[in-house]
């Protein structure tokens, strides 16, 4: 099985397949980083290494990612397929609140290794204590949350769309799809919704008329001050909403706002993630969601991890006490 590449920039996302023989390549790679001391997600040390083995990955895969990082394209996203994670191998799905992952894994080292192609990791220490691989799982009584912890519908949204720091790229590897194989990441891009409004709707998106609370994931800050919702080259501009918790200050701004997400959710396309694939998407051009799913609660459920990567780790210094990848 040779690796298959299709990274057209007009259509829809860049995409990898690994070959099987880069697919163990990989493997071998991501076993050493995972027994590396002190074993230690978090800890300065194991981050320190997984950096330096992030250059030996298959050089397929640091093509894609780079093509990409370079121009995300029309869809925003890139779509990485049989990398290495052995779905039999996995314990059961974590069904607990804020989980995430502490102990040094495989799967974790495999999200972290090709994270860290696109940029530096960062997390936040309001969200997961700072975890800097979290699981996006099904959580008992959170089923109606807008949240990664639900399994009803979840609104799309720029990944902390109210943080002056939001990261520049959010990575979904999905370590077991749900049992009915249906549950998908919703992904919709401004490159491809720009089209479908009109030019009063965008004038009033790039004014500052529009305002964003913290997602309930977050256990402190408070809503950013006024900000335009489309920004930078009218052209090709960034996007900065999460529909669950932007509100526009006057009837116009609320107007828009409909407009925009009705364009978003025109232009969406549901990507189903199988065990061992991965999804990024840019998020400043790209906003994602989620389908509804049946969680089961017994260990088989969905499962993904979640990473974030930011392009220049000096622009966060002053929120990086100690110069951690954690911002505050």
């Amino acid at each position: 099985m040779l690796s298959t590449i299709s990274q057209t920039a007009t259509s829809g996302p860049h995409t990898l397949t690994l070959s099987d023989v880069e697919r163990d390549e990989f493997r071998g790679l991501a076993e050493q980083l995972a027994t590396t001391a002190p074993a230690l997600i978090d800890h300065p040390a194991w981050v320190d290494a997984a950096r330096e083995l992030s250059c030996r990955i298959p050089l397929s895969l640091r093509e894609a990612v780079r093509a990409y990082r370079h121009d995300p394209g029309e869809g925003g996203t890139l779509l990485l397929r049989n990398l290495p994670v052995d779905e039999a191998t996995l314990p059961p799905t974590p069904a607990v609140a804020e989980s995430v992952e502490r102990a040094a894994a495989v799967p974790a080292a495999v999200a972290v290794l090709v994270t860290l192609n696109l940029g530096e990791l960062a997390s936040y220490r309001e969200e997961k204590a700072g975890a800097l691989v979290q699981n996006v799982v099904p959580v008992p009584g959170r089923e109606t949350s807008q949240s990664n912890a639900g399994s009803h519908p979840l609104e799309l949204h720029v990944e902390n769309a109210f943080h002056p720091h939001r990261p520049d790229y959010v990575g979904l590897l999905c370590l077991r799809h749900d049992r009915a194989g249906t549950a998908g990441t919703l992904v919709s891009s401004i490159r491809k919704a720009l089209g479908l409004l009109p030019a009063d709707v965008r004038e009033v998106l790039h004014g500052r008329r529009f305002t964003t609370a913290p997602p309930p994931s977050f256990h402190g800050g408070d809503a950013v001050p006024l900000h335009a919702v489309l920004s930078g080259d009218p052209e090709d501009p960034n996007v900065q909403v999460d529909f669950h918790v932007t509100h526009a200050v006057d009837d116009e701004g609320k107007i828009a706002l409909e407009h925009l997400r009705d364009a978003f959710i025109a232009a969406s396309q549901s990507v189903v993630l199988s065990s061992g694939d991965m999804a990024f998407v840019d998020n400043r051009v790209a906003i994602h969601g989620r389908s509804a799913f049946q969680p089961t609660y017994d260990g088989r459920d969905r499962w993904l991890h979640r990473t974030f990567a930011h392009l220049d780790r000096r622009r966060t210094r002053g929120h990086r006490p100690g110069d951690t990848n954690v911002l505050s």
